[in-house]
């Protein structure tokens, strides 16, 4: 069984992109990548497909069609992981406001610490946010205090991005119900693993904002999120989540 995969949406992130593969082949810990490409116009796809010859079973690529969402994204890389017998299903940003040396303490958490899942959190030391306008870090943090009165989640930071997910994780919560794409997609996976109790932890991250490419955020996403997160708290008091 292969142990690690790091799956990283992209759309037009050609200047970002061999970077963030060469760094996160570079580690000590031992990952593989899946690039889920929807339809970038940029070549991002073509750069990718280069460099599958110089990390042959390493790097791998799914292309979609247009620009079909994040949540949607990581869906299809969770499918694609899963049938290939991953352990160890990360999600993580192409533009380094993740830092990728900091997937190795992720893995750390749910390998050797036995989490199920592991949060690369933003908020649980503090407020580690790089670049960003104070406008958009108390919007991102006042998230947070909304969502755990919500859920009841005891997350400091539910709209994180830069996740570990052990396999069981996966396999258990019903990917095909997921219903939200942007923001409310993370928050909905974390409430979903919280529902099912399974062990969720969170590792302090530094955040830094992107610096090449654009950012992908929008008022629409956040006010998806904000609405999202009543509606999944109703939805919850419907279902079952037995394991």
């Amino acid at each position: 069984m292969k142990e690690n995969i790091v799956i990283i949406p992209t759309y037009n992130e050609i200047e970002n992109i061999e970077d963030i593969i060469r760094k996160v082949m570079s580690l000590d810990a031992d990952f593989d990548i899946l690039i889920i490409d929807d339809g970038s116009p940029d070549g991002t796809a073509v750069k990718i497909k280069s460099l599958q010859k110089e990390f042959p079973e390493k790097l791998y690529i799914e292309e979609r069609s247009g620009k079909l969402g994040l949540g949607t994204a990581y869906i299809h890389g969770f499918g694609w992981a899963l049938k290939r017998g991953y352990e160890f299903i990360y999600e993580m940003d192409a533009d380094f406001s993740h830092n990728p040396e900091d997937l190795v303490r992720l893995f750390k958490a749910c390998k050797v610490d036995g989490f199920d899942v592991a949060v690369g959190s933003r908020y649980i030391k503090g407020v580690n946010v790089v670049n960003w306008p104070i406008g958009r870090v108390l919007m991102s943090y006042f998230a947070g205090v909304y969502v755990r009165f919500i859920t009841g989640m005891k997350i400091m930071d539910p709209t994180a991005g830069f996740i570990c997910y052990q396999r069981a994780v996966l396999q258990t919560i019903p990917l095909d119900k997921i219903a939200f794409v942007g923001y409310a997609f993370q928050i909905e996976m974390k409430f979903n693993a919280f529902l099912y109790k399974f062990n969720i932890t969170e590792v302090p991250i530094i955040f830094t904002d992107r610096t090449r490419g654009v950012s992908k955020m929008s008022t629409k996403i956040f006010r998806e999120a904000v609405l999202g997160v009543i509606i999944m708290k109703i939805w919850s008091w419907f279902k079952s989540f037995k394991r």
